[in-house]
């Protein structure tokens, strides 16, 4: 008897803590989100490119955003946006080889390689609205390319601006399902402040649209991607699929050159 007691009252705690615990996990996937989702790098010594410093959009005291830029006569220019956890200004020399007549313009962002501030998805849709807006009297045709998180913040400005091609490597059709998809019981909808719903941007977007995926993505699923061309409208968006094991191993292929250089 005095055993059957015991094992119902530990059995009762044990119910009584669940929700504690549940609760405590909810509240630290809260507050430790955007540890989570960005990772900040510094800009690589002699990465090369010069610097453009654009002042944070909120107005911050002194804060600067910067951009490396590798400028080139003609009237084409290409913004890029990053990986979360990317130093952009490496990817220069790739971009060079496949765009050779576009001027470069690659953000950093808050946080990232000097700028100052801290990201947030308002934050990287402000700044890359205004680096458009920076570099649009410069150049007739502007061009947009965003790698995975990156992604997120190329849709969103394609669907306000107008860009001559938009390039999407392993994008998603938002950070809040692929949350969604790791956590299936938690609330993610209502905890998560950084949803990036690309699904909600793509439709406005008119400019002709390659989504870049890889076979084997551990990251973002093949079905997030498809998710997102679906939202665009007939005919804007296409998808190429790499041959390439790993999301981070995509520029590492002979063929993503390729891809990219048809584009351009």
């Amino acid at each position: 008897m005095f055993l059957a007691n015991r094992a119902g009252a530990l059995l009762s705690v044990s119910i009584l803590l669940l929700p504690l615990l549940y609760l405590l996990f909810c509240a630290a996937l809260f507050l430790l989100q955007r540890s989570l989702l960005y990772f900040p790098q510094p800009r690589t010594p002699g990465a090369g490119g010069d610097l453009l410093a654009l002042p944070l959009t909120d107005g911050l005291t002194g804060g600067k955003v910067l951009v490396t830029v590798r400028r080139r006569p003609g009237p084409k220019a290409l913004i890029y946006f990053g990986g979360n956890a990317e130093d952009v200004a490496l990817q220069l020399p790739l971009l060079e080889d496949a765009f050779g007549e576009h001027s470069f313009y690659l953000l950093h962002y808050r946080g990232y390689g000097g700028s100052g501030g801290r990201p947030s998805e308002a934050a990287l849709f402000a700044d890359a609205l205004a680096l458009y807006d920076r570099v649009r009297p410069e150049h007739q045709r502007i061009d947009v390319m965003g790698r995975s998180l990156g992604s997120g913040v190329a849709v969103h400005l394609a669907a306000r601006r107008p860009v001559g091609r938009l390039v999407l490597v392993t994008p998603f059709d938002s950070i809040e399902a692929l949350a969604s998809r790791r956590f299936p019981l938690v609330p993610i909808g209502l905890l998560l402040q950084d949803k990036y719903r690309s699904w909600q941007d793509a439709p406005q977007v008119g400019a002709p649209t390659l989504l870049i995926a890889v076979e084997r993505d551990e990251v973002i699923p093949r079905a997030s991607t498809e998710a997102l061309l679906a939202r665009f409208r007939p005919g804007v968006a296409s998808l190429v699929v790499l041959a390439v094991n790993g999301h981070n191993a995509v520029d590492q292929s002979p063929e993503y050159r390729t891809v990219l250089r048809g584009v351009s």
